[in-house]
C-alpha cells in the first residue's frame, strides 16, 4: 500500500505557507517520521529543496499520478531538530496559527547569520627545512615570505589575521606558500559568547536541610522514573536557586543538559554570574537585546555539545541540546510565559510536552505560584514541595497596610502616607535602602472613587468597566455597557475617577521632598538602552541612591541586602484591571515586592498603601498567606467558570472593513453553537478594550468548557469552516487558549 507524507518546504521560504503531498518511497518507509528533514523535487523544474515531515498517512490528497516522491533524507539532519518540529506540530495542535509559524517559533532561526570563522597559517615543514628554506628566500631578498616563514619557525601556527595585518604579509602570498606545500592554512568555526568577557568566581554553597532534602526528592523520582513536573513552592528569600543548581550539577555529571527559564525583567548580571560562577563555559544566555548572530551562536553551540546550560526568557525553551535533563521556569507565574503572537503557546505547558517527548522533567519554582500550578500540584499531577522559611534563618518582612481613604480624611492628599513617609526619613538617616514600587500594570481606565475605594464593576462578569473616549463605561467580556458616571454610586463623592499617577512624576515629587536623597527610576523609558536595566541596577547595588523607585521591573528577583524598607504606593490599581487575574497578579506583585526587603542582616518593613485594604489579595499579601489566598481565589474562579476550573478559548477577528469583522464574528459564532456541548458557555461577539487601532476593526468571543479538549475541537472546527473561504480573505482570525491579559 502506497505511504504519503505532507511536506512543509524549508521555512526560510517565506512565501510558502502550506504543505506538499509526497510518495514515501518504500526503501525509505523505515526512515521518515515526523520531524524529518527531507529533499524533494519541487516546482516545475524539480529542483532540490529542503522540507520538513510533518505528517504521514496512506491516503493521497489529490490525483496519484502527480505525486512526485521523496528524493532522499537531508545529509545534515539531527535528531534534536526531529524532536523540534514534533513539538511544533504539537504547538500548532494546541494552539492554532499555521504549521510555518509554529516552526519558526520552534527553529527560531532558519538561516546561517554572519558565520565567523577562525583561520590558522600552519607550518606543514620539518624544523631543520624550514630553516634551509629561510636561507634561501633571504638571500632571493624574498621579504615577505622570509618574514612569515621565520615567524612561522618560531611558533609553528599563527592566526590569519595576525598574518595579514602584524606580519603584513598580502593573501597571495599565504596562498603561494600553501601550494609550495610550506605552510597549509585551518579554517575553524568561532562562536560569539554573550559571557565571553566574565570571570568566574569559584564558590561553594552548601544547602541546608531542606534544600537538600528537595533536591534529593526531584533526582530520585527522575532516576525511577516518575517523571511529573515538581513545583517547588518557597517564599521569596527561601533559596530556590541553589536547588535548581544543584539538579543541574547532576543532570550534566549524568552528561545531560537543562535549559532554565526566567522572567526577561529578572534576567539580570547578578543572575547570570551565580551559575557561571558553577558552571564556567558550559552555561549562556538568549535574551532580545542579543544580535541575531549571537543569538545563531547559542544555539550552534547547544546543537554541538559545546554548552550544558541554557538560561533565558520563553525561547529559549527551544534549545536545541541533543540529551535534555531538567527544563527548570523560575518565576513560573509570569505571564510573560505566555506568548503573545501567533501561536500564542504557554511555556509551561509546550515545557511539559517537551519534557515528555525527551524523557526529561520539569521543575517549577515560584513564592506565588500560579492558581494552575497550585491546584496541580494539590492534585497529585505535579509534586509539591515547600521552603516555609528564608535561608539563614531570616524573618520575613514586617507588613503595614495603610488605608489611603483614611489618609485623604486626615487631610493628606501626597502619595506618601504618615508612615511610610516617617519610615523613609529614618532609613536616610540610618544610610539604609529604599525601593518605591508603582503599581502600574493594568491601570487601562478603570473607575474608581478615591473617598470610599469604590469601583465601577459589569454586573456580570465581576470585572471592572473600561472607561472609552467616547464616554461609555464597557465590560470587554460580556459587552455589558453604561454611560459614565460622574459622582461615586456608594458613597456620593465627586472625586471619582481614572488613575493616573507615572513614575516621573512620583520621581520629581520625591525630589522635592527628599532634596538630600540619591533617587534612581527605573521604568520603560530609562531602560531603552540595550545595559539600561544593568547600569541602574548596578548603581543601585553599589549604594550610589538611596531610593529606586520603579514599575513591576524593580520587584522581580533582585536582591539587594541594604533595602531594608519597600514602599507600594498604590496596592490596587492592578486590582481592577478588566481581567478576572487581576486578584491574582495583585497579590503576587505585591508578595514580591514584600520580598525585597530584609534580605540582608537588617530587617525589613513593608508598606502597601491601598484605597481597599479589605480586598482578600490584599489582605493575604500582607499576611505573606498563600493558601489563604488560593482558596479565596478559587472559590471566586469556581463561581464565574473561569480558568484553572473552566478553560476559555479566546477567537479574536480583525479586518479592515468593519462589516466584514462583525459578519465574520456572527459566522464563526454559528458555527459554533451548531455543535456546541451541553454545559459549554459562548459570550460574544464582544469589542475589546480596543476595538479599532489604525483602522483594523476587532471583535472577540469567548467560549468556556471544563475540558480543554473541546475548545481545541471548536478550534479545529473553525480552523476547518475558514479553510478556502475566499470572502473571509481580508479577515484575520487567532485564537488564544486560557489568555493571560485582559481584553
Amino acid at each position: 500500500m502506497a505511504y504519503y507524507a505532507e511536506i512543509i518546504i524549508d521555512i526560510s521560504h517565506e512565501k510558502v505557507d502550506r504543505t506538499f503531498q509526497y510518495r514515501v518511497p518504500e526503501e525509505l518507509r523505515d526512515s521518515v517520521e515526523i520531524g524529518t528533514c527531507v529533499e524533494i523535487p519541487f516546482g516545475k523544474g524539480n529542483r532540490l529543496r529542503r522540507g520538513y515531515v510533518v505528517e504521514l498517512g496512506r491516503e493521497a490528497h489529490c490525483d496519484v499520478s502527480r505525486i512526485k516522491s521523496i528524493s532522499g533524507i537531508a545529509r545534515d539532519n539531527l535528531a534534536v531538530q526531529a524532536k523540534m518540529i514534533s513539538l511544533a506540530a504539537w504547538i500548532r495542535k494546541n494552539y492554532g496559527g499555521t504549521m510555518n509559524q509554529a516552526l519558526k517559533t520552534v527553529l527560531p532561526l532558519k538561516k546561517k547569520e554572519n558565520e565567523k570563522e577562525k583561520r590558522l597559517v600552519v607550518l606543514t615543514l620539518e624544523q631543520e627545512e624550514a630553516e634551509k628554506l629561510l636561507e634561501e628566500l633571504v638571500r632571493k631578498h624574498r621579504t615577505a615570505r622570509a618574514r612569515l616563514l621565520e615567524a612561522l619557525i618560531r611558533d609553528r601556527e599563527l592566526p590569519y589575521e595576525a598574518v595579514t595585518g602584524k606580519l603584513n604579509v598580502t593573501a597571495a602570498v599565504i596562498r603561494a606558500m600553501a601550494e609550495g606545500g610550506i605552510l597549509r592554512v585551518d579554517r575553524y568555526r568561532t562562536y560569539r559568547n554573550p559571557l565571553g568577557r566574565l570571570k568566574k568566581q569559584e564558590s561553594t554553597v552548601r544547602l541546608n536541610e531542606i534544600q537538600q532534602k528537595i533536591a534529593d526528592a526531584v533526582i530520585r523520582n527522575q532516576e525511577a522514573g516518575d517523571l511529573r513536573p515538581s513545583l517547588i513552592y518557597g517564599v521569596t528569600g527561601s533559596g530556590k536557586t541553589e536547588i535548581y543548581m544543584e539538579l543541574i550539577g547532576d543532570t550534566v555529571k549524568k552528561g545531560k543538559q537543562a535549559i532554565v527559564l526566567i522572567p526577561e525583567i529578572a534576567l539580570t548580571f547578578q543572575t547570570v554570574m551565580r551559575f557561571y560562577n558553577r558552571f564556567g563555559d558550559r552555561v549562556s544566555i538568549l535574551n532580545s537585546r542579543m544580535s541575531p548572530g549571537e543569538r545563531f551562536d547559542q544555539y550552534e553551540r547547544a546543537k554541538n555539545g559545546e554548552l550544558d546550560v541554557m538560561i533565558g526568557p520563553r525561547s529559549a525553551l527551544f534549545t536545541p541540546f541533543p540529551d535534555l535533563g531538567y527544563i527548570i521556569i523560575d518565576e513560573e507565574h509570569e505571564g510573560t510565559y505566555k506568548s503573545e503572537t501567533v501561536p500564542r503557546y504557554h511555556a509551561r505547558e509546550t515545557a511539559i510536552e517537551r519534557a515528555r517527548q525527551e524523557n526529561a522533567q520539569v521543575v517549577l519554582g515560584s513564592a506565588t505560584p500560579s492558581v494552575e500550578s497550585f491546584k496541580n500540584a494539590l492534585e497529585g499531577k505535579y509534586h509539591l514541595y515547600e521552603m516555609p522559611r528564608r535561608v539563614a534563618g531570616r524573618n520575613m518582612a514586617k507588613v503595614y497596610i495603610e488605608d489611603l481613604r483614611e489618609e485623604l480624611r486626615k487631610g493628606n492628599r501626597t502619595i506618601l502616607s504618615d508612615r511610610l513617609r516617617e519610615l523613609m526619613c529614618q532609613r536616610l538617616e540610618k544610610k539604609e535602602q529604599i525601593m518605591l514600587f508603582i503599581n502600574r500594570r493594568g491601570v487601562a481606565g478603570f473607575v474608581s472613587c478615591r473617598s470610599c475605594g469604590h469601583v465601577i464593576k459589569c454586573p456580570h462578569c465581576d470585572v471592572s468597566l473600561s472607561l472609552h473616549n467616547n464616554g461609555r463605561m464597557v465590560c470587554h467580556y460580556c459587552g455589558y455597557e453604561q454611560p459614565a458616571v460622574k459622582q461615586c454610586p456608594e458613597c456620593g463623592s465627586r472625586l471619582i475617577g481614572t488613575f493616573k499617577a507615572g513614575t516621573q512624576k512620583i520621581e520629581a515629587w520625591l525630589k522635592q521632598e527628599f532634596p538630600q536623597a540619591g533617587i534612581l527610576r527605573m521604568d520603560l523609558d530609562t531602560t531603552r538602552s540595550k545595559d539600561g536595566y544593568e547600569k541602574i541596577l548596578s548603581a543601585f547595588a553599589n549604594g550610589e541612591a538611596d531610593i529606586l523607585i520603579g514599575t513591576q521591573m524593580i520587584v522581580k528577583g533582585h536582591d539587594f541586602p541594604n533595602v531594608t524598607l519597600v514602599g507600594v504606593l498604590a496596592a490596587d490599581l492592578s486590582l481592577h484591571a478588566n481581567d478576572y487575574r487581576a486578584a491574582e497578579r495583585t497579590f503576587q506583585l505585591l508578595t514580591q515586592a514584600a520580598g525585597r526587603a530584609g534580605r540582608g542582616k537588617s530587617p525589613g518593613e513593608v508598606v502597601i498603601q491601598t484605597y481597599q485594604p479589605e480586598h482578600y489579595s490584599i489582605q493575604a499579601a500582607g499576611r505573606q498567606d498563600y493558601r489563604g489566598f488560593y482558596q479565596q481565589e478559587m472559590n471566586f474562579r469556581k463561581l464565574l467558570r473561569y480558568p484553572p476550573v473552566w478553560n476559555m478559548l479566546v477567537i479574536h477577528i480583525s479586518s479592515g472593513e468593519e462589516e466584514l469583522a462583525e459578519g465574520l464574528a456572527g459566522r464563526l459564532k454559528a458555527v459554533i453553537d451548531e455543535k456546541k456541548a451541553r454545559q459549554m458557555q459562548v459570550i460574544g461577539p464582544a469589542s475589546p478594550t480596543v476595538a479599532r487601532i489604525n483602522d483594523i476593526y476587532k471583535r472577540v468571543i469567548y467560549v468556556k468548557d471544563p475540558e480543554y479538549e473541546c475548545l481545541v475541537e471548536i478550534k479545529d472546527r473553525l480552523e476547518l469552516f475558514l479553510k478556502d473561504k475566499k470572502e473571509f480573505e481580508k479577515a484575520s482570525v487567532q485564537f488564544d487558549f486560557n489568555p493571560m491579559n485582559g481584553f
